[in-house]
C-alpha cells in the first residue's frame, strides 16, 4: 500500500527521496539535507493531510523512508536554515472519521522499522507509565518518557470561528484512546504575540487546561509575555509515574513549568500505552480552505527508561 502511495506522490508532486543515508553525526542543521538526515527519525512515522492513492486515508510515511530522506513540500521539508518544517492547511484529509482537523505530525514508533512489532497495544512500539505494575512494563518499548523540542511557529490561521482561530497543537502524549498531554500555541489575528497552554485529558471527566504565558481566551489583548511568530522557544514534556511535568523555555527568560498529578486520570491501567507526537495539528476546520498552520523544529529528542537508543 505504501509503495503505491510513494509512486503517486513521486509522479504528481515531485517527491524527493535520497537513496544515500547520511548519519546524524553533527548537531549542525543543513539546508541541503532532507529532515531525516538532520534529525534522527527512525523511531517516528509521519501522517500528512493528503491521499495520493485515493483510498480514503491519509498518507502515512514509515520510519525507514523518513530515514532515507523523504520530504514533500509544502507539508514536510527542510527550511533554508536547516529546520524541519511542518504545514497543515484547513482543507485536507483527516487521519480518521473521528478526527476533525488536519495534521502534518510525527508519531513515535519505538519499533524502529521492525514491522514484526505491532503498532498498537502494549508492544515494543509504545511505552507505559511506571505507575503501571507487573509484566506490562517489560512488554513495552520503554517506561516513562521525555520529549524535548525547540521550534518556531511560523504561521497560524486567521479565519474561521472565534474559538478555532490561531490555535495549533505542537506536541502530544497520546494514549490508547485519550491524550494525557496536548501542548498548544495560539495567536489571535490582532495580536503580535501568542501563548502556550497545556490540556490534560483524564480518561473520565472534564479536560484540564493550564496556561503558561497568557490566556487562551478568544478575545485577549496582546500578551505581555507572549511569543511572536518565527520566535524560537523550547518545550519539554516529561512523565515519571503519574507525574506529568511540562516546561516552556525561552532565551533570556525564566522557565515556566506546570506539574500535573495524573494519579486519578486512569492511565495506570495495564491496557494503556503511550506514544509522543510532534509537528503541527491544525485546530481549525472552519477557516478558509487555504488558511494554514506551520512550524519549524530545530530540535526533537525522545527518551524512555529501558529504551537504549
Amino acid at each position: 500500500m505504501f509503495l503505491q502511495k510513494t509512486v503517486v506522490i513521486s509522479s504528481l508532486f515531485l517527491l524527493i527521496i535520497c537513496c544515500t543515508t547520511i548519519a546524524n553525526e553533527s548537531l549542525t542543521l543543513s539546508a541541503e539535507r532532507p529532515p531525516g538526515h538532520n534529525f534522527e527519525l527512525i523511531d517516528w512515522n509521519i501522517s500528512l493531510p493528503v491521499d495520493t492513492n485515493k483510498d480514503g486515508q491519509v498518507d502515512t510515511i514509515p520510519a525507514v523512508y523518513l530515514e532515507k530522506g523523504f520530504e514533500y513540500k509544502p507539508y514536510f521539508y527542510t527550511a533554508d536554515d536547516g529546520g524541519m518544517v511542518f504545514t497543515a492547511f484547513v482543507d485536507g484529509v483527516k487521519t480518521s472519521k473521528n478526527t476533525k482537523y488536519t495534521r502534518s505530525e510525527l508519531r513515535e514508533m519505538l519499533r524502529r522499522g521492525d514491522n514484526s512489532v505491532k503498532v498498537k497495544g502494549v508492544t515494543k512500539n509504545n511505552w507505559v507509565f511506571s505507575s503501571v505494575r507487573g509484566k506490562t512494563q517489560r512488554q513495552a518499548g520503554g517506561v516513562d518518557g521525555r520529549l524535548d523540542a525547540t521550534l518556531a511557529v511560523n504561521n497560524v490561521t486567521v479565519t474561521g470561528k472565534d474559538y478555532q482561530i490561531g490555535r495549533v497543537i505542537i506536541g502530544q502524549i497520546h494514549a490508547k484512546d485519550d491524550e494525557p498531554a496536548r501542548l498548544y500555541y495560539r495567536k489571535l489575528p490582532n495580536n503580535n504575540k501568542g501563548v502556550v497552554y497545556l490540556a490534560h485529558e483524564p480518561r473520565k471527566g472534564d479536560e484540564q487546561y493550564y496556561e503558561f504565558n497568557g490566556s487562551r481566551a478568544n478575545d485577549i489583548d496582546d500578551p505581555i509575555d507572549g511569543i511572536a511568530l518565527d520566535e524560537k522557544f523550547s518545550y519539554s514534556i516529561d512523565v515519571k509515574g503519574d507525574i506529568l511535568t511540562v516546561t516552556l523555555s525561552r532565551e533570556g527568560k525564566e522557565d515556566i513549568t506546570q506539574v500535573v498529578n495524573m494519579k486519578d486520570s486512569g492511565y495506570h491501567k495495564r491496557d494503556q500505552y503511550m506514544y509522543f507526537k510532534a509537528g503541527v495539528y491544525n485546530q481549525n476546520n472552519s477557516g478558509d480552505p487555504k488558511d494554514y498552520v506551520q512550524a519549524t523544529f530545530y530540535r526533537l529528542e525522545n527518551s524512555h527508561t529501558g529504551y537504549d537508543y
